[in-house]
């Protein structure tokens, strides 16, 4: 797997993504939903439900590190859904966790706002003063939750990490003066007496601790919030495993003592857990702690509440807008939310719109229960997908001794992914309005993907896969490319440019030479020599490259349709075609070339090469920009492909009418750098030209080019046909040309493609082979 590149600068040690992990965590849930959990379980099986949840999220964490310490990326589960399944995968991914973690930051700002309001009313009474009627409003409580949304905001926007360290030490301390208190005062009672509370243990049996366990693992939500950090982390290999292990295990050591002592020596005697559960509900472990506590205690867990929201309001906002950071950088985001502070460094607009998103969802959303628990389901779905990536991944990626590898695989994975998925199905069941909260929110997502986000995002995908041949195997992707030879002159050139079309280590190229029996000028063998002498330059060629094609010399009356055919029957990716000498003039191609190439489904490229001509030699490389080609992801993946192998002069030229306005070329000039940008990572120059003869001006242009790369277009319907335009360049430029068009659609085979790839990882199935 591929270390990755950081962010940013990496500024957060140990103790600073332990922190992080703590603050998510450890909230003031715990103090809520203890009561619902007591309920759910029956008795103490409430204690089981939340030990059985901790070796789940250990589970989890497991994989969250092996995946964040193999792709060092801030984003978490987007960037780990990126890098092994599919862009598309991956803003999915990315949308809803943006989601979840904003309704999670609402959440905890209204949490904090409640018990922030609480504690002044106590303090009016303990003063013997009337409580203020506003106190008790809930617009008193939204205006408190968005202010403190609000500072945070702020504050992380000036700070990485937005401080607050004492937040975290703070609670941590103060629960454990709770827990303290609670061993003391059993310790000096009568241990047997405070024990028989939890008889029976589990008084609703199995689906009572199930339904507990889906109450409560949201408490052990936030590990996770470290790896979407990960970019900042310091040494990544080391730090962030442990900082992950050591934020579950201290949520571990907090929960389940003070769950035990709620339950036993914070009964009053004579009351079952059952019955004090039921009075007192949200408030169980605040009327506990007064009992073994006093009024001191009962201020300490009002005390601690606040700290615990705050932190976790401060932690989510953050692993919120780095999410959102990573996605822009992808472009499955408005790219404006991946600008960083110029002096501070830190993801300032992103911190910004997750900040508006927590604030719009605060006023906006009616049902926040029913939001909370899409949180949840989100969070569980996302963690069931990221042990599915980090199975995935360790199938397919090289071992390396830089990333930490999770033990017991594959039981790891598949069985905390099993678990995780099993906790999402029964919450899906328990809140129906969570799971239409989710699905509400991912189809507008793929809206707006499709409508605003797809071709950029796309486009900037092929470009990255042509620069790392390692993200296509991590991805599962074993493209074939079809090269038919007919010339022993342009094999290498053919098999060089196939070698860019897939830039994959199980990319295959298969070289294919037909055989025409009919042709009565030559004989048999002599024909049959010529297509072995075609085959074996470009086998040579493959070979002192390092690629390893299979060839096939097949005997038919119509090559043609021996070329459609064997595309069709080996599903192949890409479809390479040399073309001849065009006549100077010649407006179109012969009628079968041009058949052929919209019969295909399949990325197609048509490579007209000067003898002798090699694509190592091709350093200064010309891009012509008319429309809006569907070519642009085929383009980007050669040109990223290019870009890795060899310093390249990519040059990206459009052409205006002669009298086109400086506005009109300001337009142009934007619309075609940011097709640069995202197709060569910004390295490439942007040349506009006002000409009424735009072929003469691209002939020019084309004079100092070493390969014109050009798009075929689409002439309304089905057909892809190539422009009057791109044919007159490609007869006359002295350079090569390559001419490209992808696929017409998707195709109903490529739908189940994520599928086929998660099944063929699990029992791998082989590509008939042809030699």
């Amino acid at each position: 797997m591929p270390s990755g590149t950081p962010d940013r600068e990496r500024t957060i040690g140990l103790f600073g993504a332990t922190n992080i992990g703590v603050a998510a965590i450890i909230g003031g849930g715990i103090l809520a939903l203890a009561g619902g959990a007591f309920l759910s379980a029956g008795g103490g099986g409430a204690i089981l439900a939340i030990a059985l949840n901790g070796v789940i999220a250990l589970l989890t964490a497991m994989s969250f590190a092996e995946l964040a310490t193999a792709f060092p990326r801030s984003g978490g589960a987007y960037v780990f859904a990126n890098r092994v399944l599919s862009i598309r995968a991956a803003f999915a991914v990315g949308w809803v966790l943006w989601f979840a973690y904003i309704v999670a930051c609402v959440l905890y700002a209204l949490g904090f706002a409640a018990f922030a309001l609480l504690m002044l009313s106590e303090a009016f009474a303990a003063l013997g003063l009337s409580t203020p009627a506003w106190l008790s409003s809930h617009a008193a409580m939204v205006v408190l939750a968005a202010a403190a949304s609000g500072y945070y905001t702020l504050v992380l926007t000036r700070h990485a990490s937005g401080g607050g360290s004492w937040l975290s030490v703070a609670k941590v301390a103060i629960f454990s003066i709770l827990i303290v208190a609670g061993a003391v005062v059993m310790l000096l009672g009568h241990p047997s007496d405070y024990l028989s509370s939890l008889t029976p243990f589990v008084v609703g049996g199995s689906p009572g601790v199930l339904h507990a366990m889906g109450l409560t693992f949201v408490l052990l939500h936030g590990f996770e919030v470290i790896a979407a950090v990960g970019g900042e982390v310091k040494d990544p290999r080391r730090v962030i495993p442990r900082a992950m292990f050591i934020s579950v295990g201290l949520s571990l050591a907090v929960y389940v003592p003070l769950l035990f002592f709620t339950a036993t020596v914070g009964v009053p005697e004579g009351t079952s857990l059952a019955e004090f559960s039921t009075r007192h509900g949200d408030t169980l472990v605040a009327a506990a702690v007064r009992h073994y506590l006093g009024p001191i205690g009962y201020w300490l867990v009002i005390a601690v509440a606040v700290l615990a929201f705050l932190s976790a309001l401060r932690a989510n906002i953050m692993a919120g807008s780095r999410i959102a950071l990573s996605m822009a950088r992808d472009h499955t985001l408005p790219s404006v939310l991946a600008r960083m502070h110029p002096e501070r460094q830190t993801p300032s607009t992103s911190v910004f719109a997750t900040g508006a998103g927590v604030l719009l969802v605060l006023f906006v959303l009616p049902n926040l229960e029913a939001a909370g628990a899409a949180a949840s389901l989100i969070f569980l779905l996302s963690f069931a997908l990221t042990h599915l990536t980090a199975y995935l991944a360790r199938k397919r990626a090289e071992p390396s001794a830089n990333i930490y590898r999770s033990p017991w695989f594959p039981l790891v994975p598949l069985g905390g992914g099993l678990a995780c998925l099993g906790l999402g199905a029964f919450e899906a069941l328990a809140v129906p309005a969570a799971g239409r909260i989710t699905l509400m929110w991912l189809a507008f997502g793929v809206i707006l993907y499709f409508a605003l986000f797809r071709t950029q995002a796309e486009i900037a995908d092929a470009a990255v896969e042509g620069l790392d041949p390692s993200l296509g195997r991590l991805r599962g992707k074993e493209p074939l490319v079809v090269v038919p030879i007919a010339s022993p002159a342009n094999a290498g050139a053919l098999v060089e440019v196939a070698n860019a079309l897939a830039p994959n280590d199980f990319a295959k190229v298969l070289l294919l030479s037909v055989i025409a029996p009919g042709d009565s000028a030559r004989t048999p063998q002599a024909r049959l020599a010529d297509a072995q002498r075609a085959v074996t330059e470009a086998l040579s060629t493959s070979l002192a490259s390092g690629s390893k094609p299979d060839a096939l010399i097949s005997v038919s009356d119509d090559a043609w349709s021996q070329i459609r055919r064997v595309a069709q029957f080996h599903e192949c990716e890409s479809l390479l075609l040399g073309l001849g000498q065009v006549p100077s003039g010649k407006n179109t191609l012969s009628p079968e070339l041009e058949q052929l190439i919209d019969d295909v489904d399949c990325d197609v490229g048509i490579l007209r090469a000067p003898s002798g001509w090699a694509l190592t030699s091709a350093i200064r490389i010309l891009v012509p920009i008319g429309g809006r080609g569907e070519e642009h992801r085929l383009r980007a993946r050669i040109l990223g492909s290019l870009c890795r192998t060899g310093q390249r002069d990519v040059r990206f030229i459009t052409v205006l009418p002669a009298d086109a306005t400086d506005a009109d070329c300001e337009a142009a000039e934007a619309r075609v750098r940011r097709l640069a940008t995202s197709q060569t990572s910004g390295s490439a120059t942007v040349e506009v030209v006002r000409d009424d003869d735009p072929i003469a001006a691209l002939k020019r242009a084309a004079a100092t080019a070493d390969l014109v790369v050009l798009g075929l277009r689409n002439d309304g319907g089905r057909r892809k046909v190539v422009s009057r335009v791109a044919l007159a360049i490609a007869s006359d430029a002295p350079c090569a040309t390559l001419l490209l068009s992808s696929r017409r659609s998707l195709g109903h085979r490529h739908l189940y493609d994520p599928i086929r790839g998660v099944m063929d990882a699990i029992g791998p199935t082989q590509r008939n082979q042809v030699s």
